[in-house]
């Protein structure tokens, strides 16, 4: 009957507000019920989680990723004036490095093996290392500073190495220049950071605030000092680095970004677990015991070091930092243990492609590869801007 009906539904609904908890209903008359345990931290994955694609869907995204860097290397290094195919590639790596040779067994001709192995082998895997280092920099640093526009320059690194290389290049002891950019993207980075420390620690808009500082002020060194003394063959050579180029790659450069990228990108992967704390602010990884200040510098220092080094062998090269980070996101979740890895593997296959288009797209002239991802970059930064739509970006 209703009304029958409505009564038995009342007192159900009373009973569901009356009901207690099993734990606190068995626990002893006076006895206070056991507190809940407490829900997991907020930074420890579960908002990362929530967005982060399954595990084989981002082991899909970096198995692709490898290959495609593989083919794309392997193809880059057969394109140029002379024609060269992938079995005399191969022939010429193999030759070298003391592997069987596929082939029919003829052997790669002199002329040949010293364009693949003198000339292309090292400007490919330089734009390789290169364009890993970084893109892993700017995801550290997009991390660090809670900054979504920064990048691996962000602290006055490029503007600092910039003006070290310009000086030994109007010193007439160009051999000396991967040493001298290195050299003065350390010393933007310590001026950079004792700057930031003034008021105390080290906060993330300090930072930025002072590594703009410094960069106008090493842009300006610079830009005095090439038009003071540069002239001729060390305009354009200047010219030519700051633009960002990788055409005087050799294996000496391939030495110094590999090892740049193996040391510290390393110490970074291995780090990767921090850097999700400081997605939700610093109060919230200090609580997690995490020395904010302390771990703040290490990233900021590790990220100086593979950057100037970078630099060191391939002058500023824009965009490469800033833009792949977001993108890989979108494949890889937040997290940075997948994040890290995944955008080095694309960083390094984009910069090979970049390059390959400024030897090539104007033949037989060459475009500095920094013109070329510029090109790429900005349409595709202007094209994230419109789709992001969390504050930071507003």
């Amino acid at each position: 009957m209703p009304g029958t009906t409505h009564t038995r539904n009342s007192a159900s609904a009373a009973s569901d507000r009356l009901s207690v908890p099993a734990d606190a209903a068995s626990a002893p008359a006076g006895t206070a019920p056991a507190a809940k345990p407490a829900p997991p931290r907020p930074w420890a994955g579960r908002a990362a989680a929530s967005a982060a694609p399954r595990p084989g869907r981002y082991l899909f995204w970096l198995v692709t990723a490898v290959l495609a860097l593989l083919l794309g290397s392997a193809v880059a290094v057969t394109i140029g004036p002379a024609d060269v195919s992938l079995t005399q590639v191969w022939g010429s790596v193999a030759t070298h490095l003391g592997l069987p040779v596929l082939a029919d067994g003829t052997p790669v001709p002199p002329l040949t093996d010293a364009i693949v192995w003198q000339l292309r082998m090292p400007r490919v895997l330089t734009a390789a290392m290169v364009g890993a280092g970084l893109a892993l920099s700017g995801a550290v640093m997009q991390s660090v500073t809670r900054n979504p526009l920064a990048d691996p320059y962000l602290l006055g690194l490029s503007s600092g190495a910039s003006l070290g290389a310009v000086c030994v290049v109007i010193l007439g002891v160009g051999f000396a220049l991967p040493a001298a950019a290195f050299a003065g993207a350390l010393i933007a980075l310590f001026a950079t950071l004792n700057i930031a420390r003034v008021g105390g620690s080290i906060t993330p808009g300090r930072a930025v605030l002072a590594g703009l500082a410094i960069a106008q002020l090493g842009s300006a060194g610079t830009s005095f000092i090439i038009f003071w003394s540069a002239k001729g063959d060390s305009y354009r050579e200047i010219l030519n680095w700051l633009l960002g180029s990788l055409a005087g790659s050799s294996w000496t450069s391939v030495l110094i970004s590999s090892v740049a990228l193996a040391l510290v990108g390393t110490g970074i992967l291995l780090a990767a677990s921090r850097l999700d704390a400081f997605t939700f602010g610093d109060t919230n990884a200090a609580s997690l015991g995490i020395n904010v200040n302390a771990t703040r510098w290490g990233f900021l220092v590790a990220v100086a070091l593979l950057t100037g080094a970078m630099v060191a062998v391939s002058g500023a090269i824009g965009f490469v930092g800033l833009i792949l980070p977001h993108l890989v996101r979108g494949l890889s979740g937040p997290g940075h243990r997948r994040l890290l890895p995944l955008v080095a593997v694309v960083g390094a296959l984009f910069l090979v492609l970049a390059d390959t288009l400024a030897r090539t797209v104007f033949d037989p002239r060459e475009l500095p590869v920094g013109i070329i991802t510029a090109f790429i970059g900005v349409p595709v930064f202007i094209l994230l801007i419109k789709r992001k739509r969390s504050a930071a970006w507003a």
